[in-house]
């Protein structure tokens, strides 16, 4: 897909925030540095249109990003590194769990993992998630460029073990630095946002 159109639209706390267009809508969740705000300015070809921060943590917000007016990019709050309250982290909890199980127009979430390490606890918890609420996902394996190519499958086989071993396409290997994986993911986003078209 060729981006023409891609603007920030919305910070969002709560269902009376969210947009009302009924356009498709795509999570990005995942750790606190995984690397969400690079995977969309990636695959829209723009630097700075997703806000990236060097302090893990900084998206506190529902982000609503609307791409070729056909669909959002809605990054969530990182998990993990974030030096936030125990009560502030629940308050997010409660607000991603509201988005994911109520939200009709999500049509995908997107767990974004570091392929350098393993997947956190609430990566997997994030993924039994969306099984138990029948929401389609895919897993974005990030920084892969940080591995030797010869060393990927070990990744990966690693990866897939700690959640489980889904099956093998529901893995994408990912860098915003090369490349690699932006057109499997425009692939698995297109499917989906001109299915409904």
């Amino acid at each position: 897909m060729k981006v023409t159109n891609a603007e920030f639209t919305i910070s969002a706390v709560g269902p009376n925030q969210y947009p009302t267009d009924q356009k498709v809508e795509i999570a990005l969740s995942g750790r606190s540095n995984v690397g969400k705000s690079s995977f969309i300015n990636r695959l829209i070809q723009r630097k700075s249109l997703a806000r990236t921060s060097s302090k893990p943590g900084k998206t506190q917000t529902l982000n609503f990003y609307h791409i070729n007016d056909l669909f959002y990019f809605v990054d969530v709050p990182g998990y993990g590194y974030a030096k936030v309250s125990k009560k502030e982290r629940e308050k997010w909890g409660k607000m991603i769990e509201e988005y994911i199980t109520t939200r009709e127009n999500l049509e995908l979430v997107l767990i974004l993992v570091d392929f350098r390490h393993e997947p956190s606890t609430e990566d997997v918890q994030m993924r039994e998630f969306l099984e138990y609420y029948e929401i389609p996902y895919r897993i974005i394996m990030t920084k892969c460029d940080k591995i030797p190519r010869g060393k990927w499958n070990k990744h990966v086989s690693q990866i897939r073990k700690a959640f489980g071993k889904p099956p093998e396409e529901l893995f994408l290997t990912f860098s915003s630095e090369t490349g690699e994986g932006v057109e499997k993911a425009w692939e698995w986003i297109e499917s989906i946002v001109l299915e409904e078209e």
